[in-house]
């Protein structure tokens, strides 16, 4: 999971990733040759889902721009999946038995349709998998401590999973898709969730609730190898 640190881009954008914000794109190009080479990728060789904040899900065997989705789940060893979040959710997947992994970017509206069980199900029924084997990682993301959402958006989760504070309401993401989780099977103790707000540590991380066109945006990337990296 990268961050806003250790980027070319002026502040506020700093590490920024992606090329639809307001940013020069020779620095995004050495931004990202930053990331993917200090994890020994190409980005050439990453499998990138288009996101449009949907529960699709697909199972890719090569690098290349996947449309229409929010997820990618592969057995393919050194095939990195990517996704690109600025306050939305990454998961990561990992079947150990038989390797699969999974890579979702749940905002609330994948959140809302099940994404995360999407893929879960989708490792299980097309991959062999077995959820009580897999483990998750939920990495930094929009946190109930700052997520703050209205009563229309509000009724699409669980009374558990929006909190209120002084008659204002806020959404605890990653309780949300960790209930999916374990509603698939998964074991509470293999899934690992980051205890980091993306809008309350501006040091750390980009938040486009916090930043809006001001900010930038972080990937998250997976990959199965061989070996680890030295």
């Amino acid at each position: 999971m990268s961050t806003r640190v250790g980027g070319v881009s002026p502040e506020p954008l700093g590490m920024n990733l992606s090329y639809v914000v307001r940013d020069d794109p020779t620095n995004v190009a050495e931004n990202r040759n930053r990331l993917f080479g200090s994890l020994g990728f190409t980005e050439s060789g990453c499998a990138v889902p288009q996101q449009c904040h949907s529960s699709n899900v697909q199972i890719v065997s090569e690098p290349g721009k996947y449309e229409a989705c929010d997820g990618l789940i592969t057995q393919v060893l050194g095939l990195p999946l990517v996704v690109t979040v600025a306050d939305c959710l990454p998961i990561v997947l990992f079947e150990p038995v038989k390797r699969v992994i999974g890579l979702v970017h749940a905002g609330w509206r994948g959140t809302s349709q099940g994404i995360a069980a999407e893929a879960v199900g989708l490792m299980v029924s097309d991959m062999g998998g077995v959820a009580s084997e897999m483990v998750a990682y939920l990495g930094p993301s929009a946190g109930a401590c700052c997520y703050e959402v209205g009563g229309e958006l509000a009724e699409l989760f669980s009374l558990d999973e929006i909190q209120q504070r002084n008659d204002r309401l806020y959404l605890d993401l990653k309780k949300s898709n960790v209930d999916q989780l374990l509603g698939c099977g998964m074991k509470e103790e293999n899934i690992e969730v980051s205890p980091f707000c993306t809008i309350c540590h501006p040091q750390l991380f980009h938040s486009y609730r916090r930043d809006k066109t001001l900010s930038g945006r972080m990937m998250a990337v997976v990959s199965l190898i061989d070996q680890l990296i030295s």
